[in-house]
């Protein structure tokens, strides 16, 4: 096999691990509260430069992904305090729900423009040399960026299946009324939700910054490949977000041998059409 293209797929592999961490978030908000949150883009970003700020006050980077994951989930809290669950007590369309999303984006990325600016930012981290493997050079960081994942991966894995608020969460997304008349205490499912969803997208923004650079915009470069996660994979599915987040961080890499990399937002969008009209459930049955 070409060693570029091999590259291609080990980058693939790296971004797909970041896509699926904010993916999972984005599909359980869309799964459990019916919520497209267009400002998930922007909570990811928030987390990058919250990791950033911890940084760069001398803390390491682990602890500072730590504390910025605490700080993400606080302002998503924060905004279904404020605005979601405001929203759902005046029944909402989902139409006036994607409009304030987008505003919420909006805020929050001109918030990160005005505290740090527009330039791009590096975190204070080692330099370290890529690891060359049979001819095909695979960076330290990229490393660890999917060994992260896949046990952030593993840790929700056993939350939802294995622990009492997750038989829950699976019951609120299957059906949000029948679960409130059989006693399952819906607050906590949704603070649960905004939980893992905080803490899961810092994560993913924290590592995106580490293996490229931090950026205001970085956040909503990605919103297109996570909502085709989230389709692809089947809507409220976090299992098949994580496969489609993979297969699309794959395919947009590989198809820059072809397409330049200016063209990667556009290859994610045709995924998500061609799934649309293909195959609107997604690949795998979601809860919606």
């Amino acid at each position: 096999m070409d060693t570029q293209l091999v590259q291609l797929i080990v980058n693939g592999i790296a971004v797909g691990s970041i896509i699926a961490l904010a993916a999972v978030g984005l599909t359980l908000t869309y799964g459990i509260l019916r919520l497209s949150n267009f400002a998930h883009g922007d909570f990811l970003t928030l987390g990058a430069y919250l990791t950033l700020l911890a940084n760069s006050v001398g803390l390491n980077i682990w602890l500072s992904m730590v504390l910025a994951a605490i700080g993400t989930v606080v302002m998503m809290l924060l905004s279904e305090k404020l605005l979601w669950s405001r929203m759902r007590d005046l029944r909402a369309n989902s139409t006036t729900l994607i409009i304030i999303s987008i505003g919420l984006a909006l805020f929050l990325r001109n918030g990160i423009i005005f505290l740090w600016g527009g330039k791009n930012q590096n975190y204070n981290v080692p330099v370290t040399s890529a690891l060359d493997l049979w001819g095909v050079k695979v960076p330290q960081n990229q490393l660890l960026v999917l060994g992260l994942a896949v046990l952030a991966i593993l840790a929700l894995h056993y939350l939802l299946q294995n622990t009492k608020i997750g038989k829950a969460m699976r019951a609120v997304a299957d059906d949000l009324d029948l679960a409130r008349v059989s006693g399952i205490n819906v607050d906590q499912v949704i603070f649960w939700t905004w939980l893992i969803a905080g803490t899961f997208t810092s994560l993913g923004g924290s590592m995106y910054g580490l293996i490229t650079a931090v950026r205001p915009n970085m956040g909503w470069f990605l919103i297109l490949p996570l909502f085709a996660s989230v389709i692809l994979g089947g809507i409220g599915n976090p299992y098949g977000a994580i496969i489609a987040a993979f297969i699309i961080g794959i395919v947009q890499e590989v198809s820059t041998l072809w397409l330049g990399s200016q063209y990667k937002q556009g290859v994610a969008l045709l995924i998500m059409i061609l799934v649309l009209l293909i195959r609107p459930k997604g690949l795998f049955k979601g809860t919606i």
